[in-house]
C-alpha cells in the first residue's frame, strides 16, 4: 500500500500517465489488433476513471497541499482497481456471436 502511495498520492503527471497506457491500450485493440469481436471502448473508460481521479489529485494538491490524512482514497483505490481490471477483462473478452 505505501508504495502506491508514494506513486499516486500527491502526482498527478503519474495518474495522467496510467491513463494514458489505458488510451493506447484501447488504440492499439482498435487499430492495430482490429478485433471487431472484442471492446476496446471499455478501455476508454478505464482511461477517463483514471483521468477524473488525476484531476481530484491535481485539485487536492492545489486547494489543500498540508492534507495529510486522505480518506477519500479509501474510496477511490478500490473503485479504481475494481473499474480498471473490469475493463480489462471486458476489453478483452470476446463477444458472443
Amino acid at each position: 500500500m505505501q508504495a502506491l502511495s508514494s506513486l499516486f498520492v500527491g502526482r498527478p503527471l503519474n495518474i495522467l500517465a496510467v491513463a494514458a497506457l489505458f488510451l493506447a491500450g484501447h488504440l492499439i485493440l482498435r487499430l492495430v489488433v482490429a478485433a471487431p469481436r472484442r471492446y476496446p471502448r471499455a478501455l476508454l473508460v478505464a482511461a477517463a476513471a483514471w483521468a477524473l481521479y488525476a484531476a481530484w489529485e491535481w485539485l487536492v494538491q492545489v486547494r489543500t497541499p498540508e492534507a495529510d490524512i486522505r480518506a477519500d482514497l479509501l474510496l477511490i483505490w478500490p473503485l479504481l482497481g475494481i473499474l480498471s481490471a473490469w475493463m480489462v477483462l471486458r476489453a478483452l473478452a470476446r463477444r458472443s456471436s
